[in-house]
């Protein structure tokens, strides 16, 4: 009887514990992003943040890396980087637009490939 007892305690004790392991849906992400200055820094990370699910976003000048964790329940790398177009800077992957690029302050110009 007293084994039985034991077996079931640890048994519970098991499911329990392991009905607490949380999934972390955060990762980090990085990709290019075309701009010059401290300007361009407040826009690309202002747009970054208006992204739903974004907790944190750098956007470095001199290596022009954008870096970001995003949670991947509420948002995709295709939402930051079309937000980030829509301000006029164009990533690796989505291109902003003649229009959103002509949007841009003459300093934050960058040569277009």
């Amino acid at each position: 009887m007293r084994n039985l007892i034991l077996i079931a305690m640890i048994t519970f004790l098991g499911f329990s514990a392991q009905a607490q392991t949380k999934k972390n849906k955060n990762f980090k992400y990085t990709t290019e992003v075309n701009g010059n200055c401290e300007q361009c820094k407040k826009r690309i990370e202002k747009a970054a943040f208006g992204v739903p699910g974004v907790k944190t976003a750098n956007w470095d000048i001199s290596s022009h890396q954008l870096t970001v964790i995003l949670n991947e329940e509420k948002s995709s790398p295709a939402d930051l980087n079309a937000a980030i177009a829509k301000v006029g800077h164009d990533t690796k992957e989505v291109k902003a637009t003649q229009a959103d690029y002509d949007n841009l302050h003459t300093c934050c110009k960058y040569i277009r490939e």
